[in-house]
Parts: structure tokens; sequence; C-alpha cells
């Protein structure tokens, strides 16, 4: 979706994301990376139509003379949306030489997690003058091995229904729920053996796939 902005808000967030300072090897690190505002300069210079047609004058003269005018920019990834589900996939491999390496580090990761420094400050589904946007973690998928071979489990949290959560799903809607992490207990599923684990026990995984469910 392109859409025309007034370029003094066009990258604020709900929240100011310049306060965060997050942890080195943290899911706040991952994406506060993902959402920096970069700067397309050379090669990577932006295609400008307002421009193109204010050197070459009317569309129809521009593609006959092919002459397109590039300019400089900025680029940010924002969440202008934020899910009822929120699922997020750990880049766990890098490049060795020709080989593909698996990435073994922990990367730590909250019980609760606010979007707000990563989402757009005209985010559609959050009540005006809303600050936070609030997950809580219900689910963890974690592999061991390398990258030829290995295995899945999974952390799972055992949980009350959530009339919140089925409201903005069925619904869209979206009001005030509670900010602590939902009340449940976590199991770890391995193949066909499942059994109850403590929520340290979880955090202290080493996540490949993380899954929140939306609390405010």
């Amino acid at each position: 979706e392109v859409s025309t902005d007034d370029p003094e808000t066009a990258f604020c967030t709900l929240a100011n994301r310049e306060e965060l300072n997050p942890e080195e090897d943290s899911i706040h690190h991952c994406l506060y990376q993902f959402t920096r505002n970069e700067t397309l300069t050379e090669t990577n210079k932006l295609l400008c139509d307002v421009c193109t047609q204010r050197h070459c004058g009317p569309k129809n003269n521009v593609k006959s003379e092919k002459k397109y005018v590039y300019t400089n920019a900025k680029k940010q990834m924002l969440i202008s949306l934020a899910p009822p589900i929120l699922t997020l996939h750990l880049k766990r491999f890098q490049h060795a030489g020709f080989n593909l390496q698996k990435v073994n580090r922990h990367i730590k990761f909250p019980e609760v997690i606010d979007l707000a420094p990563f989402c757009t400050a005209k985010c559609k589904n959050v009540a005006e003058g809303n600050t936070k946007v609030l997950y809580s973690l219900y689910g963890v998928v974690e592999h061991s091995g390398t990258m030829r071979s290995g295995h899945y489990t999974a952390y799972v949290k055992m949980r009350a229904m959530n009339n919140h959560l089925s409201d903005l799903v069925l619904r869209g809607q979206s009001q005030a729920s509670e900010t602590e992490p939902v009340k449940g207990q976590w199991f770890h599923i391995s193949d066909t053996h499942v059994q109850p684990v403590s929520v340290s026990k979880v955090l202290s995984s080493q996540a490949y796939l993380l899954f929140y469910e939306r609390l405010l």
C-alpha cells in the first residue's frame, strides 16, 4: 500500500524507540534493527515519479524518452496494523563461504512484549492516545541439531479462553485488557512426550519461532 504522509510524521512511532537502548542478542534488538531508518543513496536511490514528470514533462513523453529521475530517500518498515497473533521467525542461519551455518546463540525474549516502538504513529487498530501495544507469549518452537538434520520441539502454554483475543480475531475490535502475562501452565512437547515446565525453562530455550497473543 502506497500512501503520501506528512514528512514530519511519516517516520513517527507510537512510542519513542530511541529510549529503548535494546540489549544485543535480544528480540527487542532484532526488531529495532529490522525497523531501523535507512537512507537510500547512490545505486539505491528511489525512482521519483514527481521528479521525473517535472524534469521530462507529461507522462506520455516519459516512457518514450526513458528519462527517469532518481532521488535520495529514507526508508523505514513499521507495523501499520497490529495483528491479533504475532509470529516472530528468527533467522537461524548464516553464510560461511559457500555453505550455510546454523546460528546457535541464545536470543533473549520476554513473556510480555510491547510493539509500540515498532508501530507507525497512525497504527490502524490502536486507540488514539494509546502508547502501548502489548503481547503475551504462548508458544515457542525450538530446533536442535544442524542445518542438515535435527529435531523440532515446542513449548506451549495451556491457558483459559481469551475473550479479548476472540473479539480481535472475529470483529477486529481493540479494547483495553490485562497487561500482565496470560496465566497458564507451560508444557514441553517432543513428539509423543509432554511434560510440564517452568517459565524460566521456556525463556532459556533457543527460540526459532515465537508466538504472542494481543493483550492491549
